[in-house]
């Protein structure tokens, strides 16, 4: 019925106006510190966004070995402080703290994910993971492939809010725009040269070249990439500040899926032999 179909129109324009009129104040994408601000009760005050740059989310400080011939005085002065640490964590009570809730697999699923293996089952096994020595096969379209230790491959990080993966990229491999709903991202490269980059909810693009040593943050739910720019293989490893990061990979939801064509040409301005092409590439359908 065409009156339902405009009815059906004005309520999306509605919903879509409501959402662009909200303050976008409201959104924020990350909080870098800035240190020439008074700390507030929570830490370090946030810069203004405007004067936020692409160093801000760089750290070029592991590349050097640090200094081990330390004071024998500041080495007791830290034993002290790390065992006066230890003694009042422990000093809890131990009643209501849970210390681990390692992954069962054999146990039906709940709505926060696995459940807990019985204590009296639990190994150090559950607490190692040795599938990181070894790289990924990259003789795929993107020349690239991740190895996750995540809560499904590694029991050991259920609920623990962390996880880690190796990222292996040959050359010319490239991790294509892509987004983790539930993490952030923090990247070490070990091998190789990097361009890495992600987009704000501005649509500010913050982008650079990583060498070995080189960290790089990316703020949960932002778009972000990584290509290897140099001309040999790239290692890296990314760690996740959760067990189950999640992943949508922009490229494969579009063209790796059975998005109608004519909608995609509608919602992204792309010409329709230009779509129908990256499906057929990418194995997509519609």
């Amino acid at each position: 019925n065409p009156i339902n179909k405009m009815k059906m129109i004005l309520t999306l324009s509605f919903f879509i106006f409501s959402l662009l009129s909200l303050s976008h104040a409201s959104v924020v994408d990350f909080c870098v510190a800035d240190y020439n601000a008074p700390n507030g009760p929570a830490g370090y005050s946030c810069k203004t966004p405007k004067k936020v740059s692409v160093d801000d989310f760089v750290f070029h400080g592991l590349a050097t070995s640090g200094n081990t011939t330390n004071n024998p005085i500041n080495k007791m002065k830290m034993i002290l402080t790390i065992s006066f640490f230890i003694f009042s964590l422990l000093s809890l009570s131990h009643a209501s703290v849970v210390d681990f809730c390692v992954a069962d697999y054999n146990a039906p699923n709940g709505p926060a994910g696995y459940s807990c293996k019985t204590p009296k089952k639990v190994t150090v096994d559950d607490f190692v993971f040795h599938g990181l020595a070894t790289g990924g096969n990259t003789t795929n379209i993107i020349k690239a492939a991740v190895t996750p230790a995540f809560d499904a491959q590694f029991p050991g990080v259920n609920g623990l809010d962390i996880s880690i993966a190796r990222l292996d990229l040959a050359g010319g491999g490239v991790i294509p725009l892509h987004t983790h709903p539930g993490a952030s991202e923090i990247l070490v490269v070990v091998q190789g040269t990097i361009c890495a980059g992600f987009v704000s909810s501005d649509n500010v693009v913050y982008l650079e070249t990583l060498y070995k040593g080189d960290v790089m943050v990316f703020p949960q739910g932002l778009l972000h990439f990584q290509i290897n720019s140099g001309g040999s293989n790239a290692l890296a490893f990314v760690s996740f500040s959760s067990a189950n990061p999640g992943l949508q990979i922009l490229d494969f939801a579009l063209f790796k899926s059975d998005f109608p064509t004519e909608l995609i040409t509608q919602t992204t301005f792309l010409d329709a032999v230009v779509v129908k092409k990256l499906k057929g590439v990418l194995g997509g359908s519609g």
